[in-house]
């Protein structure tokens, strides 16, 4: 009896080392069917990704802190490379704003005029009401399938440049200090470090209006609207005043 369970040991263990042999080959495998899933989620699945860039928010340093965990094996390098910029990046997949959540931005931006920023425009709806009212906007989109539907869109209903401009460009990258008026719908996770960014750069006389995320520490001037189609006005002559 003893010598037939030293049998089966043995029989296993020989089993497991065959196949921790072809493990790497199983793990390369594995890494690249993953990457190509990430891949294709984030080009098809949900198009309107926006990246904040990294030094706004994490340092290098902070990356550092996964080499240690890394195997030997040939193929985590690859693999840490892919979970390192899903963790070490903050995304925002594009969500429409609904009509009604529309029609508030538009009430809290009654008796302003000027330029508009328009921070992730997506298919630019937001942009094309806000011209309508007079505004000269700007939709800021770095997805360029966004971006073309909202140009051509806006060549079919006869919208002049002038009104409604289209822009495949990182916000992120870009000073904002001449608008006067700019519109946010992004995730909570980035209000914060996008509320330095509004106030390093807009003027006092300029207002932001944050859809269903408001900026936390930041009163508010008014709102409209209740919960996920409730939007917030900021005057940043306000903000600066509550921050100093």
């Amino acid at each position: 009896m003893e010598d037939s369970v030293e049998v089966i040991l043995q029989d296993s263990r020989s089993r497991f080392s065959d196949h921790s042999h072809d493990k790497p080959i199983f793990t390369a495998a594995s890494g690249a069917l993953l990457m190509s899933f990430y891949g294709l989620w984030s080009i098809f699945a949900l198009p309107g990704f926006r990246k904040v860039p990294i030094n706004l928010k994490y340092s290098i340093v902070d990356k550092a802190c996964f080499a240690p965990a890394l195997p030997s094996s040939p193929c985590f390098p690859y693999l840490m490379s892919l979970v390192i910029n899903v963790i070490c990046t903050v995304q925002v997949p594009y969500l429409p704003s609904s009509g009604m959540q529309t029609q508030n931005v538009m009430r809290l931006l009654q008796g302003r005029a000027g330029c508009l920023a328009d921070l992730g425009s997506g298919d630019g709806r937001l942009v094309f009401a806000a011209s309508s009212l007079g505004f000269q906007c700007t939709g800021f989109e770095i997805n360029s399938i966004l971006t073309g539907y909202a140009r051509v869109k806006a060549r079919w209903m006869g919208i002049p440049t002038t009104s409604a401009r289209f822009v495949n460009e990182d916000f992120w990258k870009t000073n904002l200090a001449g608008y006067k008026n700019v519109t946010v719908f992004l995730a909570p996770g980035v209000m914060e470090v996008l509320g330095r960014k509004l106030e390093e750069e807009l003027e006092d006389d300029a207002r932001v209006i944050a859809c269903r995320f408001p900026f936390s520490d930041w009163p508010a001037a008014a709102s409209e609207g209740k919960g996920l189609d409730q939007a917030w006005a900021y005057d940043m002559a306000d903000v600066r005043k509550s921050s100093t």
